[in-house]
Parts: structure tokens; C-alpha cells; sequence
């Protein structure tokens, strides 16, 4: 089951010197806005997100129905099919859908080490 672009979420001290570092590694603002301490930064098709004091430690996040330019997809699984498919896998949700609802939405669960997975679909 395709689960959407991938990117990581990096929960950041310090947003201004976190983008200096990734710039220095090639990355370049791709989306956010600085003054709501957030920033999408990218590399090819690589995809990082620097949240300063949104939350805490990092996160795996996929977004359905996106490609890594934030454009929809015509065709992609829908986060309510993957919820479906992860609990019937036997994984608990840390949060579901509405039950019912269609277009954006998401779920979130955590590995076995502790780190937290989002599946956020905004189409």
C-alpha cells in the first residue's frame, strides 16, 4: 500500500540556524512560513519540515494524494483505506479518522522504538 510522499518532521531549538545547517547541505525553502516557526525545506525529492516548539521530537510523516512538489495525485489510497488496512494489520492508532468523513484527514501511530508516524492527507 503506497502511503504518500515521505518527509520527516524535525522538532528544532532553533528554526533560523536548523535552516542555515540544511541549506548548507543543499536543501532550500520549498514552503511554511518562518513567522509561524515552521519551514518545508527540500532536496531533490527529499522532503524535511523544521517545527520549532510544535511539538516534540521527530516525526515520520506521509501524505497521501501528494507527490514531493505538493501536487495532487490523481490517483493514490485514501488515508481512510490505509487506516483500514493498518488495523487489520493488528497496529493501534494513536488517532483516527472521523468515522464517515472523506477528503483531509489523519492518523497516527508509533513504532516499536517510540517514534511517531503521521499520515496526514490534505486532498
Amino acid at each position: 500500500m503506497e502511503l504518500g510522499v515521505f518527509s520527516i518532521s524535525l522538532s528544532v531549538k532553533d528554526l533560523a540556524a536548523s535552516q542555515a545547517f540544511y541549506e548548507k547541505l543543499g536543501f532550500s525553502v520549498f514552503g511554511g512560513d518562518a513567522s509561524q516557526h515552521y519551514l518545508i525545506l527540500k532536496n531533490g525529492k527529499t522532503l524535511i519540515g523544521l517545527f520549532q516548539g510544535m511539538f516534540e521530537g521527530n516525526i515520520l510523516t506521509f501524505n497521501p494524494g501528494w507527490d514531493e512538489n505538493a501536487s495532487p495525485l490523481e490517483q493514490f489510497a485514501d488515508v481512510r483505506q490505509i487506516e483500514a488496512h493498518l488495523v487489520d494489520q493488528g497496529l493501534a492508532l494513536d488517532r483516527k479518522t472521523e468515522a464517515g468523513s472523506s477528503g483531509p484527514g489523519s492518523i497516527a501511530l508509533t513504532d516499536p522504538d517510540g517514534n511517531h508516524i503521521l499520515i496526514d492527507q490534505h486532498v
